[in-house]
């Protein structure tokens, strides 16, 4: 017999949280992008992409360059605009 637990449930980030995310990542995004041209990452909640999109502007804005972030639902990708 296969037991299944329950769904787990995505509690969203409170201010303080998504503030200190938006930190943490910043500098991870930025060293992909430098070194790749983009970074992807699963994004499953409206939150989390809210998340990214946040830490694409703050990247851009240390980069002092045009950053893109797009969803397609599940996946963010943030980027260097294609010229």
């Amino acid at each position: 017999m296969t037991s299944h637990s329950p769904a787990t449930r995505h509690t969203p980030l409170d201010a303080d949280e998504m503030a200190r995310s938006e930190l943490a990542f910043s500098p991870l995004v930025t060293e992909h992008l430098l070194a790749s041209g983009r970074f992807r990452v699963t994004a499953e909640t409206p939150d989390m992409v809210e998340l990214f999109q946040r830490v694409a502007r703050r990247v851009g804005e240390a980069l002092g360059r045009p950053v893109v972030s797009y969803a397609n639902g599940r996946d963010i990708v943030i980027a260097f605009p294609s010229i």
